[in-house]
Parts: structure tokens; sequence; C-alpha cells
């Protein structure tokens, strides 16, 4: 009784793993989705502008926007990946 009550423990916490990893993973892409959605809104904006000067502080933006969706997605991974929540 007791090997059959290890194994079922055992396929709950593996379950409850692959779930928190699953939630996490989709932490990380809404980070990455809303980043890059405020990216083009500031394009369109830039697109928009008569001031060229506008326009490049408009899109410099939107690259540091990017690039700091990116950074913060990739910190979300390596702390789950550091709390042993790694898919590998």
């Amino acid at each position: 009784m007791k090997i059959i009550s290890t194994v079922a423990m055992s396929f709950a916490l593996c379950a409850l793993a692959a779930c928190n990893q699953g939630a996490q993973e989709e932490a990380t892409d809404n980070i990455e989705a809303n980043a890059e959605m405020n990216a083009d809104n500031l394009e369109e904006m830039a697109d928009e502008t008569a001031n060229e000067a506008t326009e490049d502080n408009l899109e410099n933006q939107a690259d540091a926007t990017r690039e700091a969706g990116e950074e913060n997605a990739d910190a979300t991974r390596n702390g789950a990946d550091a709390a042993g929540n790694s898919a590998n």
C-alpha cells in the first residue's frame, strides 16, 4: 500500500510541476506580447507625426520597449529556472 501511495504522490507532484511551468511560460509570453503591443503603438504614433525628431524619438522608445520586454521575459524565465522549474 505504501508503494502505491508513493507512486501516486510522485505522479501528483510531476503534474503540479508541469502545471507551474506552464503558468510561468504563459507569464513570460504575456510580458513579451505586452511589450510588443506597446512598441507597435509607439511606431504607429511615429508614422503619424510630421515632426522628424518626434518620429525618431518614438521609434527609439519602441526599440527600448521591445528590448525591455525581452529582458523582463528572460529574467522571469531565468528566475523560474533557478527555482527548479526548468522544462529541461
